[in-house]
């Protein structure tokens, strides 16, 4: 079973999914791949007498969100489970080593997984299509991404809310 509760964000609606125990999604209303780990699952909506846990990690990423929406840099983490595939749960582990208010390109990250030594070569392509399937996106930090050239590349929730996710960090844009 999972649950989703809404969150209304300044950016505008954000369903959080989770099961039992983990946040397991966080997409924005009409977000491409919208609610992709939970396909064909029954989702109910969450009901705060339900389950201990489940309020408790609820209240965590809420918090998580306020504090984010307010400009600040939360300093703990809710309770997430990644589900994907190895490649891309690599991928989303990268970008949680992203620093707030801080990029990374696509290259990069592509480069960092071959260091790993799990991988010979790896596409920024490749990066991108695991990046832009982040089922936890915002706590995730998908939106640290940006293209080798320093542009704003494709971004699940719109490239405009993208901008917008780093101007909250403090991102300063080349002219």
């Amino acid at each position: 079973m999972f649950y989703k509760k809404i969150y209304n964000s300044p950016l505008g609606k954000i369903y959080l999914i989770f099961d039992e125990e983990f946040l397991l999604g966080l997409y924005f209303e009409n977000q491409k791949y919208f609610g992709e780990v939970i396909k064909g699952e029954e989702v109910e909506d969450f009901n705060l007498k339900k389950l201990e846990i489940i309020n408790k990690n609820v209240e965590t990423t809420e918090k998580w969100l306020d504090i984010y929406f307010s400009g600040e840099e939360p300093k703990f983490m809710p309770c997430i489970k990644l589900i994907g595939t190895e490649f891309r749960r690599d991928v989303w582990k990268t970008l949680l080593e992203i620093p707030y208010g801080e990029t990374i390109t696509y290259k990069t990250i592509s480069e960092k997984l071959i260091e790993m030594g799990k991988y010979k070569k790896m596409s920024a392509q490749g990066v991108g299509g695991a990046v832009g399937h982040n089922p936890i996106s915002i706590i995730v930090p998908c939106h640290r991404v940006i293209g080798v050239d320093g542009s704003l590349k494709g971004y699940a929730g719109g490239i405009a809310k993208k901008k917008k996710l780093l101007q909250n960090e403090g991102f300063k844009f080349k002219k």
